[in-house]
């Protein structure tokens, strides 16, 4: 009796069908950004968005540089981006771009981000998502921490020489000038609030007012051991004189200026040191 002929392998007529949905959500927001024209990331283009969640992706020089999402509203999130750029020494806002889709508020569980993340890293990967360029403020166990060269902050660090725009003139209580500081400018700006800062005045000048020169009339008017502290990123003010910051290149110390050379590590940033930060 012939018996009947067997497959020579296994797997040659039945096979598992693999769908990665979230791969293919992911190849088409990306398809679908690329169709759209890069517009500059100014005021009057933020204007024309509508208030409502979305993906978005920044370009510099129009190269692509970072991948984010707005979990309400497209232009509220580009516009804080707008902000902290126009703070930043070796970058251009004219220079930096923009695209943007909107996306349905059930589809934000997806986190359809990080599957524009994960669609370009397998093509070339994104700069700007892995080096601390979306971060906030990491919180004062981090201030002494030494970043990597790729870092954000490194890379562009902060201006403190750009006027400082929304200041009122005139006399003020030290406490209200620096709440008032810290929301004017295009970078975190952190601190404790000396003694008496509700009671000691101080006069802000009619003419522009930089940064540097709020925060020497700041520091001119708080008590000897209070120090300002410019980092690469941020600003912070606390009564520790002195103290020396690995990040630092500005001090403030009763009225004067010290500077200091910076330092950063010869390694890069990685995905593993944003989730550092952020906890």
């Amino acid at each position: 009796m012939t018996q009947a002929a067997r497959p020579s392998g296994r797997g040659t007529y039945h096979d598992d069908f693999r769908l990665s949905i979230t791969k293919a959500l992911g190849d088409q927001l990306a398809e679908a950004l690329s169709h759209l024209e890069p517009a500059p990331l100014a005021e009057e283009n933020l204007l024309r968005l509508d208030e409502r969640p979305g993906v978005y992706q920044l370009y510099l020089d129009r190269k692509f540089v970072y991948v984010g999402k707005a979990d309400r509203s497209l232009p509220s999130r580009l516009r804080n981006h707008l902000h902290k750029i126009s703070g930043r020494q070796n970058i251009n806002i004219g220079t930096v771009s923009f695209s943007c889709l909107y996306v349905a508020e059930d589809f934000s569980a997806l986190a359809p981000e990080q599957l524009l993340i994960s669609h370009h890293k397998e093509l070339k990967g994104i700069p700007w998502n892995n080096n601390g360029f979306g971060n906030k403020d990491p919180g004062r166990q981090r201030d002494t921490t030494l970043l990597k060269h790729n870092h954000f902050d490194v890379m562009y660090p902060i201006n403190l020489d750009l006027p400082v725009e929304g200041l009122t003139h005139g006399r003020t209580t030290l406490a209200a000038f620096l709440k008032s500081l810290k929301m004017a400018l295009p970078y975190n700006f952190r601190y404790a609030e000396p003694p008496r800062a509700r009671l000691q005045l101080v006069e802000v000048p009619a003419a522009d007012l930089s940064a540097d020169a709020a925060f020497r009339m700041v520091s001119a008017v708080s008590p000897d051991i209070w120090q300002i502290t410019a980092l690469m990123g941020y600003v912070i003010m606390y009564a520790e004189s002195p103290k020396e910051y690995k990040s630092a290149w500005r001090y403030y110390r009763s009225g004067h200026t010290i500077e200091a050379s910076p330092e950063a590590s010869p390694e890069e940033m990685t995905a593993d040191d944003i989730l550092a930060f952020d906890e």
